[in-house]
């Protein structure tokens, strides 16, 4: 398994946790509905048909459509591409056609529509049948909190969720008529589990991919998502673990689910100015200050160059570090986070933490980040190139990260981002994907974030025992790492400005401005208390 976002249990052999995931991401045929049977014997009438017609007029042998070639050539992918996976592994090939091509038409496109009017049959006569477990799972870990969305190569996934009467548990759905308008690749290509990813807005790291294809299994590890799961329906024991899984169960009721009850949505979390007694109350002893940078301490601005720190804020920065420790700690390139800040006395957290220095000249590396400069420097320059004739997409370099900047990006050419940061990091296994506002990164795929880095920075400042009260205050998905690290033990703050997500933190506050107010009754009272 890749990280801990799988945990083993006494009744269950793999547990979906909301510490470590915020959404579930299902394949529809074979996972949840036992269309799957139906889509088979509608390929397997299709071919069987064709190959027979085919050897009758070359006067060849005919070789029927088997279950092996149902799953290693079609099952997970989408229609058309699986004739054409299908037919080149017997060494034919048909001309293209087009989509106006009737199922007679003896065509990739005729074939496709000759196996959907199959599938229709079979689907008006026999209903859609669903796994119950999944239902089951679905209700579960929908009530714990987590988002759902359903990823499917089939382009009836509509059709199959209304007769299924399932539309209501998935909060995003990305079928093969959404592929198509989108022009995404099908799996074993990641595009369309990253679709879904982005649709919920969610981190593909912070998400799972449930799937009892090969190809789908391969879709998830690609996409560098937190975890997969291979829903064994039929085939040999291992195959899908094989194929990249990080687990393999045969029931949807072999997988249990522990909500986070340390999550709720933003717009539920109160704001810290009205409820100042509460959080003054807790601060007894020594406060250590901890702060994200953009949409933390400025603004989120179009170029990330130009995020320059207001002097009312630097000013109140620099009167709180009189009394408290402060430390900011950013995604940001350390040498560009502290040019922005202009500050002796704090200490700085760069790329997400794997870059520390503090007063003095102290300085700390992540070894294990180090180790991986070589991949991102590669990475660099893939996405330079592939990226150079989409306008409004940038590429940035910090020392341990590759960021993708798509804020100015047109809509219709997202996708194309996205494929070429989904497939450089599939290039480089040992890069992991996040996201951000606006926002790809490739980051060294350890376990090391903001949340390790605040860890390390309270040990270092001798702050880890009882009486200290640690404060982190960021406003993107990265900062929900120290939030969850936090939580118990010190203070989580969130800066809403306009996104909606579930979150750790223990109070909000609404904006940039609301963090100088804040700091500035902080300064007041902990300021008071040393005089």
């Amino acid at each position: 398994m890749q990280g801990s976002s799988l945990m083993a249990s006494p009744s269950s052999t793999v547990v979906l946790s909301r510490h470590e995931l915020d959404a579930v991401l299902f394949d529809l045929d074979g996972v949840v509905t036992r269309t799957a049977r139906v889509h088979a014997a509608a390929w397997k009438r299709l071919f069987d048909a064709y190959l027979e017609g085919r050897a009758r007029r070359t006067e060849g042998r005919f070789q029927p459509f088997t279950d092996e070639d149902y799953r290693r050539f079609v099952d997970g992918r989408p229609r058309l591409e699986g004739i054409r996976c299908f037919l080149e592994s017997r060494g034919l090939s048909l001309p293209e056609g087009t989509p106006g091509d009737g199922p007679e038409a003896e065509t990739v496109h005729g074939l496709g529509e000759r196996k959907n009017a199959y599938f229709h049959e079979a689907l008006a006569r026999e209903g859609v049948e669903v796994y119950p477990p999944a239902v089951r799972l679905l209700e579960q870990i929908r009530a714990a909190g987590f988002r759902t969305a359903v990823v499917t190569s089939s382009r009836n996934g509509e059709a199959v969720l209304r007769a299924a009467g399932l539309e209501h548990l998935f909060d995003a759905r990305v079928d093969g008529v959404e592929a198509g308008r989108l022009e995404l690749p099908g799996k074993p290509a990641p595009d369309t589990f990253l679709e879904g990813a982005r649709r919920l807005g969610v981190a593909p790291g912070r998400a799972a991919v449930l799937e009892d294809a090969r190809s789908g299994v391969q879709a998830g590890r690609r996409g560098g998502f937190g975890c997969v799961i291979g829903v064994r329906r039929s085939g040999a024991e291992g195959a899908l673990v094989k194929a990249g899984a990080d687990v393999e169960v045969t029931e949807l009721s072999s997988v249990g689910v522990e909500a986070d009850l340390e999550t709720r949505p933003m717009r539920e979390v109160p704001l810290a100015m009205e409820r100042r007694e509460e959080w003054l109350r807790r601060m007894t002893g020594r406060v250590a200050v901890f702060l994200d940078y953009d949409g933390t301490l400025t603004p989120i601005v179009p170029v990330p160059e130009e995020a320059f720190l207001a002097d009312s804020m630097r000013t109140t920065l620099e009167e709180l570090a009189r009394y408290v420790p402060v430390a900011i700690v950013s995604g940001r390139d350390l040498p560009m986070l502290k040019g922005f800040v202009k500050l002796q006395g704090l200490y700085f957290a760069g790329s997400h933490g794997f870059d520390i220095e503090g007063p003095g000249g102290r300085h700390f590396q992540q070894e294990e980040g180090k180790a991986l400069l070589p991949e991102l420097d590669a990475a660099e320059r893939e996405l330079t190139e592939a990226l150079a004739g989409i306008p409004g997409a940038g590429v940035e370099r910090k020392r341990f990260s590759v960021a993708v900047h798509w804020r100015h990006v047109e809509a219709a050419r997202l996708p194309e981002v996205e494929q070429a940061v989904a497939g450089c990091q599939a290039r480089h296994p040992k890069l992991t994907r996040s996201g951000g506002k606006k926002v790809f990164e490739l980051r060294p795929g350890i376990d090391w974030h903001k949340g390790r880095a605040v860890e390390w920075l309270l040990k270092a400042l001798g702050l880890e025992g009882e009486g200290v009260l640690p404060v982190f205050i960021g406003d993107d998905l990265t900062d929900e790492d120290a939030f969850r690290t936090l939580k118990g033990r010190g203070l989580g703050l969130v800066v809403r400005g306009d996104e909606e997500r579930p979150t750790a933190a223990d109070y909000a506050l609404r904006d940039v401005e609301e963090v100088r107010r804040f700091l500035g009754v902080l300064i007041a009272h902990v300021g008071g208390a040393k005089r």
